[in-house]
């Protein structure tokens, strides 16, 4: 199941892993390369060669245009709630974005919307239909059969008119169902589905960790169970009963967008503002230009080529 942006949709906001200590892969030998943070940033050698194109005076007005669109409440600074929040929109903008584009790359007729046989013909280039109550008795095949069944169920789900295909708002609820109110209690009922193995309604710690178990001749259990164990107790089971109701589930199979947007945020705030008063002023944010577009903006330097930040009415 797709629930968020795909990494195509997400590469741009990745940056700030490059930018974090201890992240290598535009490091050579500990030094910093600002051309891969700039290539990693907007997306490639094309999008590279495009943002170099624009003359000095054309980044500089369409940065401060963004600036003012960040600034939510017009007082010459951004916060850390604004940073967020306007990150957070860029998410979903280029999410929406991507399912548009595949959306007309799965209408194989034209008629404005998918069927189930077209979004089999574009996924696997011929229609697939398993029968829901047979089993196969090879693993690989039995493990696609289920995921092809999935997608069918998640597909119907979309389907609210019923009609033969997925308008394109339904398409993008089938695609991206953590953006669609409609789509939430499908979401919840699946990942119960999977998880929940005794059936009470609930994912304890145990569902939780899967199909582990310690080794007998183990002193303890291996890093990533213990980071697994922390993240179930300490981000997801809120209410501290040792299970996952259904609202601590999602908050687990969708990603938490909000808290990466915080941390990017965040990590804006420490990297730029000169003046220790937790906000950026556009004077900081200009000072800093490259460091804003290159190495720690998220996807701005991207959204300097994408009409939709930059112009004057968003």
């Amino acid at each position: 199941m797709r629930l968020g942006p795909s990494p195509a949709a997400l590469a741009p906001l990745l940056l700030l892993l490059l930018s974090a200590p201890g992240a290598g892969a535009g490091d050579a030998q500990g030094e910093h390369r600002a051309d891969y943070d700039r290539e990693a940033l907007l997306g490639g050698q094309e999008e590279v060669d495009e943002y170099v194109k624009l003359t000095p005076e054309e980044q500089h007005k369409r940065l401060k245009s963004i600036i003012k669109k960040i600034d939510s409440d017009s007082d010459g600074f951004l916060t850390e709630s604004e940073l967020s929040s306007w990150i957070q929109m860029s998410f979903k903008h280029y999410a929406m974005q991507e399912a548009k584009q595949q959306f007309i790359e799965y209408d194989k007729n034209s008629d404005g919307s998918v069927s189930w046989d077209e979004y089999n013909i574009q996924m696997y280039d011929r229609v697939i239909d398993f029968d829901e109550n047979t089993p196969l008795d090879d693993a690989e095949e039995e493990s696609f059969r289920q995921l092809h069944l999935k997608d069918k169920k998640r597909f119907e789900k979309a389907n609210q008119d019923s009609l033969h295909g997925l308008s394109l708002e339904e398409f993008i609820a089938f695609e991206h169902p953590e953006e669609v109110d409609y789509m939430t209690e499908f979401v919840i009922e699946e990942a119960l589905e999977e998880h929940d193995k005794n059936g009470d309604g609930f994912v304890s710690l145990e569902e939780f960790l899967g199909d582990y178990r310690r080794d007998p001749a183990a002193n303890e259990d291996p890093e990533w169970i213990l980071v697994e164990k922390d993240r179930f107790l300490n981000d997801y089971d809120k209410d501290a009963d040792g299970r996952l109701d259904p609202q601590e589930l999602l908050s687990w199979v969708v990603p938490n967008n909000q808290g990466i947007a915080q941390e990017e945020a965040l990590h804006l705030i420490d990297e730029m503002d000169l003046n220790s008063d937790r906000k950026l002023s556009e004077a900081e944010i200009l000072e800093n230009q490259d460091l804003f577009l290159t190495s720690e903006a998220t996807d701005y330097g991207r959204q300097l080529h994408d009409e939709y930040f930059y112009h004057d009415e968003l």
